[in-house]
């Protein structure tokens, strides 16, 4: 079983490819982690999480729901990990995970997709969005193919960076970059809603049409990315950037 989580569509584009090849059902996530449903979750073929790289980790609040659900039947697991860059040492974190829960990891697979993160970064446009999908589609074959074969993935050689950067880095960013204060929506939002919608924390409430953003945010960049009228902002960084949804679909 396929199970993704997704803030702009990359991760869900790689959960369908790979479910694609190998004929496992795919379920996405969202509802799950938004009503905090830990109910166990039974699959005879092996796990496949397929998942976004949140500073060199997957997600924290995805590790949780991880941590919480009992997944029953088959024990390999493998996780597909979407990024902008790399991925770090972000297997040594799952590894443990797994551990805990009494599961044979079988590796995590890096998949670089356009970037989305436009609290700190930019995305490309759409033409350059397309090529970088196109030359991810590789790997995404190759992972399947992998999985579809019950072969492990192959371990990546981690340095010294990488630990830093899903450690250290990963400790500091969370505390100090992870916030929704800097979200506001502009003159032109059109009061759809739609980025209360699309949070996974459930963090938006429209009050009198605007939206206004609670305390719990994972950065996914779903309610910016997603707004039909681009009229939401973060700080001064994102303005005039191109927002990003995966603009490939299967």
């Amino acid at each position: 079983m396929i199970l993704f989580f997704s803030g702009t569509g990359n991760s869900e584009y790689a959960a369908k490819r790979i479910s694609r090849e190998t004929g496992d059902m795919t379920v996405n996530l969202f509802q799950k982690i938004h009503d905090r449903d830990f109910s166990p979750m039974t699959s005879n073929a092996p796990w496949v999480i397929v998942t976004p790289t949140y500073s060199w980790r997957i997600p924290r609040i995805l590790h949780e729901w991880l941590k919480n659900t009992e997944l029953l039947g088959c024990r390999d697991i493998y996780f597909v990990m979407t990024c902008g860059s790399n991925i770090g040492n972000a297997g040594r974190y799952l590894k443990k995970l797994c551990a805990g829960k009494g599961m044979n990891y079988k590796g995590c697979f890096e998949i670089i997709m356009p970037e989305n993160y436009i609290a700190m970064f930019s995305a490309p446009k759409r033409d350059e969005a397309l090529e970088i999908i196109q030359r991810a589609e590789g790997p995404i074959d190759s992972a399947a193919h992998l999985i579809k074969a019950g072969k492990a993935f192959p371990r990546q050689k981690i340095t010294l960076k990488d630990r830093i950067e899903s450690g250290i880095v990963n400790d500091v960013f969370y505390p100090f970059c992870v916030s929704a204060k800097q979200f506001y929506a502009t003159d032109v939002c059109i009061s759809c809603g739609k980025c209360s919608e699309a949070c996974p924390l459930g963090n938006i409430k429209l009050e009198s049409g605007k939206p206004v953003w609670g305390t719990s945010c994972t950065h996914c960049m779903a309610c910016i990315c997603r707004c039909p009228k681009e009229a939401i902002e973060y700080g001064k960084h994102s303005r005039g950037l191109t927002r990003y949804v995966c603009p490939k679909n299967i």
